[in-house]
């Protein structure tokens, strides 16, 4: 039997926890690496290292353990935990009420949100905004981030409506290449049974929001939280007098961005900047 690289420590580290879990319930039933490989349809390699801590249980690796084991949303909640150890202790709070939310409405000004974003895009941020990372300490982060777009998956997703700062078109986060896949993935989700997407053009000029990202999370009693985040800092807020405020804010920024079929044409239009041009014929 392969044996971990190091010692585990679950009660300090959920993705050690996770994997000492696993290990346990495979050997628990009695079952080696490549025969639950053939259960769950990964490789051999990949569970050893979900085991000893070298890879990630990225989804929907989870479901299919807590399926083959029986353990109804163990491995669900433990990727849950793994998620939220490569999130800022701030954010803490506002991923637990995204998990369960019906409505979800943010604006940010300067770039893609999370929920929107892809693979290429995140890693370009985290790799120019931590230039001392390695890849190795980058991907547990992208992996986390990619994480929490499985809302956008569920059987019956909360409604999403995003408003984005055309500067977000504009700043071409990881070049060309990256910028380009991006603007292509928001443009299925502008308009369509769950998601709304506008852009504020330039012309709308300043905003009270232009300095940072507002998100609003309204749970199935009806009651919204706002969590408000700057360069720095992020703060929750439940008071009614602050929600309402800010969620006049966030309707006023609604009037002042483009209908949907307006932002796609926008980011349609953004994206012939990063599409790359083909070499002159000689």
């Amino acid at each position: 039997m392969t044996q971990p690289s190091r010692d585990l420590e679950p009660v300090h580290s959920a993705r050690d926890l996770y994997g000492v879990e696993l290990r346990r319930q495979r050997q628990l039933i009695g079952l080696s690496l490549d025969r639950m490989s053939d259960i769950v349809n990964y490789s051999k390699t990949h569970l050893h290292g979900v085991e000893t801590r070298e890879r990630l249980p990225l989804p929907p690796l989870s479901e299919k353990l807590d399926a083959a084991f029986g353990t109804g949303e163990l491995f669900q909640g433990l990727w849950g935990a793994v998620k939220r150890e490569y999130m800022p202790r701030r954010f803490d709070h506002c991923l637990e009420l995204e998990a369960r939310a019906v409505r979800i409405q943010e604006f940010c000004a300067g770039i893609v949100p999370g929920l929107l974003q892809t693979s290429a895009y995140m890693r370009a941020l985290f790799t120019e905004g931590n230039p001392q990372m390695s890849s190795e300490e980058i991907d547990p982060l992208v992996a986390a981030r990619l994480g929490r777009q499985e809302v956008l998956r569920r059987d019956s997703p909360p409604h999403f409506w995003w408003i984005l700062g055309e500067a977000a078109l504009r700043q071409a986060v990881g070049g060309p290449e990256v910028m380009y896949g991006q603007l292509a993935a928001l443009l299925p989700l502008v308009q369509s049974r769950c998601t709304t997407i506008q852009i504020v053009p330039f012309a709308a000029g300043s905003c009270t929001l232009m300095n940072g990202t507002l998100i609003l999370l309204t749970l199935p009693d009806n009651s919204t939280t706002v969590y408000q985040e700057g360069p720095r800092n992020g703060e929750i807020f439940d008071d009614r007098e602050t929600v309402t405020q800010c969620v006049r804010e966030y309707d006023l920024m609604k009037a002042s961005a483009l209908p949907p079929r307006d932002s796609a044409a926008l980011i349609e239009a953004t994206m012939e900047m990063y599409e790359p041009c083909e070499s002159p014929q000689t």
